[in-house]
C-alpha cells in the first residue's frame, strides 16, 4: 500500500515501499489496478498454482497484517496503514467507545440487530486513519460484490470513489474492464473478490471445490490480461490472508471449559486463531493457570501488551484506542488449533478452513505484478 500511495501522490503513510515493486512502472502507469482475492495465500499459489498465470507473474510474498484476517486487512487496503494506526483488530472487536463488541465489517453488535449506522455512527469514527480514496488526487473506483457494495462499512471508506457492484465472477472481470476502458485520466481501481475465502471456510482450503474455483479465477484472469493489453495498466494482485485447514478434534470450545469461561469479562474477541481475552481482575491468576495447565497444548498465552511492544500490529505511532481493542491477554493458537465461543442466540457454525493466526500459511500472501 505504501508503493501504491507513492505512485498516486498520496501523503506518505510511515511505512517503506515494497522492495518487490521498485523496478516497476507503477509511478507512471495510467491505471493502477489492485486485485484482492480474499484468502489466496502464498503457499496455496506456490503449491497448487504451479504453471498458472498467477504463478508466472508472481514476484514473491508479502506478510499480511496481524491478525491475518479480512476484518483487519481490508481496512489496511482502504486506509493504506496497518492495524497499528487504523485500530481494527479482528472480526469481533470490543469498542470501549460503544461499550460493545461489534462484528466489524457488518458494523453491527455481535449479539445482532441493526447496523450502528442507523443510530448515527460511522465506521470511520472508530478508525484511527482516513480513507485512502479521499487522499488521492486521481479518479478512483471500488469494485465490490453487490451484496456488500453499499454496506455501511464500504460507503464510509470508499468516500469519493465510484462504486461498481457485480453479482458473479463474469461480472467481476467485466466491471474491471469497463472501469479501465471508460476512463482516459489517471485512475486507481480497487477490486475485491470474496468467493475463494468463502469456499475455503466451508470445504477447507485443500478441497477440490477451492481448486476448481482457483481454475475459474485463472481463466478469468487470463482473459482479463488479453482484454487490457495496451491499456497502460499496472496490475497488482494480492490477498488479505492465507488459510489453513483444521478439524473438529483441533477445535477448543469455550463452553467445554466453564472454569475458564467464568474468568472472562467479555466474550472472546479477535479471531479463533488469535484471540483477545478480557479477564476479571480478581480472576487473573486462575485464568493464566487454567490456560497453562489445561490448554497449553493448543495455544500460547501472551500479555497483549507484549504484542504492542513487539510491533505485531504495525510500526510507528499507535492509534490511541488500540490497546483497548486487544484485551488483557492474547491466545496465539498452535499448529491448526482454534478456539470458539458462542453468545446467547448466536447462530452456530463450523469453519473447516481458518485464518487469523501467525502461521506461514496464514500470514504470507502473494505479490503478483503485471504491466499491460
Amino acid at each position: 500500500m505504501s508503493s501504491i500511495c507513492a505512485a498516486l501522490g498520496a501523503p506518505e503513510n510511515g511505512y517503506p515501499q515494497a522492495n518487490l515493486l521498485t523496478d516497476t512502472r507503477l509511478g507512471s502507469a495510467r491505471n493502477i489496478l489492485l486485485l484482492v482475492i480474499d484468502g489466496l495465500g502464498y503457499e496455496y499459489l506456490r503449491t497448487r498454482g504451479d504453471g498458472s498465470v498467477l504463478s508466472r507473474y508472481m514476484r514473491g510474498k508479502l506478510t499480511s497484517v496481524c491478525p491475518s484476517t479480512t476484518a483487519s486487512a481490508i481496512p489496511t487496503f482502504l486506509t493504506g496503514v496497518a492495524p497499528q494506526q487504523h485500530g481494527y483488530t479482528g472480526w469481533f472487536t470490543y469498542f470501549k467507545e460503544l461499550a460493545d463488541v461489534l462484528a466489524v465489517l457488518p458494523f453491527r453488535p455481535r449479539h445482532g440487530g441493526e447496523s450502528l449506522a442507523s443510530a448515527g455512527f460511522s465506521p470511520t469514527g472508530l478508525c484511527g486513519a482516513q480513507p485512502l480514496f479521499s487522499r488521492l488526487d486521481v479518479e478512483s473506483t471500488a469494485i465490490m460484490p453487490a451484496w456488500i457494495a453499499d454496506s455501511d462499512f464500504n460507503r464510509a471508506f470508499n468516500g469519493p470513489a465510484a462504486s461498481r457492484p457485480y453479482s458473479d465472477l463474469k461480472g467481476f472481470f467485466k466491471a474491471i474492464k469497463a472501469s479501465i476502458k471508460r476512463n482516459s485520466k489517471r485512475h486507481y481501481i480497487y477490486a475485491y473478490w470474496p468467493q475463494f475465502d468463502s469456499l475455503a471456510h466451508a470445504y477447507g482450503v485443500g478441497s477440490e471445490q477451492v481448486y476448481q474455483h482457483f481454475q475459474q479465477l485463472e481463466t478469468g484472469l487470463a482473459q482479463l490480461l488479453r482484454a487490457l493489453a495496451g491499456s497502460d495498466t499496472a496490475l497488482i494482485l494480492t490477498a488479505d490472508h492465507g488459510f489453513i485447514d483444521t478439524t473438529e478434534e483441533r477445535t477448543i470450545y469455550l463452553h467445554d471449559h466453564p472454569e475458564l469461561q467464568q474468568t472472562l469479562l467479555l466474550p472472546l474477541c479477535g479471531e479463533p486463531r488469535l484471540t483477545f481475552c478480557y479477564v476479571h481482575p480478581h480472576a487473573e491468576e486462575r485464568f493464566k493457570d487454567y490456560i497453562e495447565t489445561e490448554l497449553s497444548h493448543g495455544m500460547t498465552l501472551l500479555p497483549s501488551s507484549q504484542l504492542l511492544d513487539e510491533g505485531w500490529f504495525g510500526a510507528g505511532e499507535r492509534f490511541s484506542a488500540l490497546s483497548d481493542r486487544i484485551g488483557h491477554y492474547t491466545l496465539v493458537m498452535k499448529e491448526n488449533y482454534k478456539i470458539k465461543d458462542w453468545i446467547m442466540g448466536e447462530r452456530q457454525y463450523i469453519h473447516l478452513g481458518v485464518h487469523g493466526g501467525v502461521s506461514s500459511a496464514e500470514m504470507y500472501v502473494p505479490l503478483v505484478y503485471c504491466e499491460l
